[in-house]
């Protein structure tokens, strides 16, 4: 190869790779969601203003907190029906693609009435968010939960809807057998039937890095919320689980957690949504719209 040749085909090749460069750095999310336990206090008071503010700051999409079921099964949010929260919904150009349910819903005489609602809704995915600590406990309580889902998600696949799990941080607290419980369910759930709703400020507090788990279990994670911490910190695994009392919670982009890095592995964990959320805000508006601003225009 001549000189000239030589440097034409270097020359390309870097044009490539900045080409290559930018166009991986200006990957972004397309459609913003929140979580609206979030904003659940203001909803309580005036539940489609709130919606309507949620709409106007620039979220599609909403990822419904746990809802409310009686002892027959009737499915309610807010004292609300499906049929209406789903009007509602649609009337600001929302969409809510998953919701959370409790472990106890999961049930076999309880849980066709959360499907069926879910269709109603909208979801695509049911999240369980939550296993009580009495469960956990119990000797075998991990191996009853990872059959429970088990469960759910054949359900949920014969309805067209996909069952996920959403952690907490005390997954990441190693078992008497020295493992966590977070890899367990993994390792126990069936894939396809199972995925997975990655808390990634929880996973961090927890002492543990999601982007390993995104290298393991590609396609596993097509949920993921997203919250930050001003500075990580010490946290009880042993058991119980602090929403925000006392910890420095912040809006997204405010805190300490590394969102480039961590997002820029989102096609290979498989997320699809992504859930902003905030457990204690002392002003709720303000830090959904703070956090929406920086996730706008973060590019990974």
């Amino acid at each position: 190869m001549n000189r000239r040749r030589f440097i034409g085909t270097v020359t390309a090749a870097t044009l490539m790779s900045n080409r290559l460069t930018w166009a991986l750095a200006t990957h972004r999310i397309e459609k913003i969601g929140l979580q609206l336990y979030t904003v659940r206090f203001a909803m309580a008071q005036d539940f489609h203003s709130t919606l309507a503010r949620v709409a106007s700051i620039g979220y599609r999409e909403v990822e419904l907190a746990e809802f409310a079921q009686d002892a027959d099964g009737k499915v309610t949010y807010f004292k609300r029906p499906p049929q209406e929260v789903h009007a509602a919904l649609d009337s600001l150009g929302l969409s809510s693609p998953s919701t959370h349910v409790s472990f106890k819903s999961l049930q076999p005489d309880l849980f066709p009435h959360v499907i069926e609602a879910s269709r109603i809704f909208g979801h695509t995915y049911i999240v369980c968010p939550w296993i009580e600590e009495e469960i956990r406990k119990q000797p075998d309580g991990w191996k009853h939960a990872a059959e429970t889902f088990n469960r759910a998600g054949e359900a949920c696949k014969q309805a067209g809807i996909q069952f996920a799990y959403h952690n907490h941080w005390f997954e990441f607290a190693p078992g008497a057998d020295g493992k966590l419980p977070y890899d367990f369910l993994l390792q126990q759930t069936d894939a396809n039937l199972v995925k997975m709703e990655l808390d990634l400020c929880w996973i961090v507090v927890g002492g543990q890095d999601p982007v390993p788990y995104f290298e393991k279990y590609p396609g596993r994670f097509p949920l993921v919320h997203v919250k930050d911490m001003k500075k990580i910190p010490k946290v009880d695994t042993s058991g119980g689980q602090n929403f925000g009392d006392s910890l420095d919670m912040t809006s997204v982009g405010g805190g300490v957690i590394d969102w480039k890095r961590i997002l820029g592995n989102s096609e290979k964990a498989g997320i699809q949504h992504y859930f902003v959320e905030h457990d204690k805000p002392k002003d709720p508006i303000a830090s959904i719209e703070a956090s929406f601003a920086y996730l706008k225009l973060l590019r990974f």
